[in-house]
């Protein structure tokens, strides 16, 4: 892999590198375990930058919807003989 780089590899590679990775820092010490109250507040922090944008917030609701009703047809359809 030397002199590849990240980008070049295949996303199973990423992930196995980047497994390697987290797993070398917690055994080192090194790797920063979240308490509850710090996962609670970079999620709200996320949620509010997130939800900022209206328009975007309407797109991704509107998406949702219409990838649940193809989900339910299609759930439908195969217990329909």
């Amino acid at each position: 892999m030397s002199g590849r780089g990240f980008a070049a590899m295949t996303p199973e590679q990423r992930k196995a590198a980047a497994s390697r990775a987290g797993k070398a820092a917690h055994e080192q010490g090194r790797a920063h375990t979240f308490t509850p109250d710090e996962a609670r507040a970079a999620g709200r922090k996320g949620g509010i930058s997130c939800s900022a944008d209206r328009a975007a917030m309407a797109e991704r609701g509107r998406k949702g919807g219409l990838k649940r009703a193809e989900n339910a047809r299609k759930k439908k359809a195969e217990e329909t003989p």
